[in-house]
């Protein structure tokens, strides 16, 4: 299982259940990663996207405690052991997406970390583990800096040593 986020100097992800910014070139990088693989995602992470529908040419796995949310085109599971169940039936990569309860739950689970690292420090209510402090983290790759607009970011891939399997 992998994780893709983008975070601010302090882990940042969000404020008030919205990303901290939007890069066109971000977007579409991960867009490129993750289509045609598994993203697993929260409730609160889909109800932001356009319309509130899964994204396309992914199978999208929502985490919700509400036993009776469905969504067209998704597979709804209601916590971690329903979520090693439904991941049973899938070889494929697998993209932890968010939100700050989801990458919590699965950051040990995961082997590998996409961050955009954005060089600022936004106001902010959601937040990333900080891997610079997990034990078995390690940055193994890191971008040239880029910019849009005035952010300044890189892009940076992080390896967990120990992960934890969860199926």
């Amino acid at each position: 299982m992998k994780a893709i986020v983008a975070v601010d100097n302090n882990w940042a992800i969000g404020f008030e259940n919205d990303l901290l910014v939007r890069i066109p070139s971000d977007q579409k990088r991960f867009r490129t990663i993750t289509t045609g693989h598994v993203v697993v995602l929260g409730r609160k992470t889909l109800d932001g996207f356009p319309n509130g529908l899964p994204l396309k040419n992914r199978t999208n796995i929502i985490l919700s405690k509400n036993p009776n949310f469905k969504v067209k085109d998704a597979i709804v599971v209601d916590g971690i052991d329903s979520l090693k169940e439904v991941l049973k039936d899938y070889d494929d990569d697998i993209f932890v997406i968010g939100g700050a309860s989801v990458y919590k739950m699965l950051i040990d689970y995961c082997d590998e970390a996409f961050v955009t690292k954005l060089d600022y420090e936004y106001q902010a209510d959601a937040y990333f583990p900080n891997l610079d402090e997990l034990p078995g983290w390690e940055m193994v790759e890191e971008s040239e800096e880029e910019t849009c607009f005035s952010i300044e970011y890189t892009y940076q891939r992080y390896v967990n040593k120990t992960p934890q399997r969860l199926v």
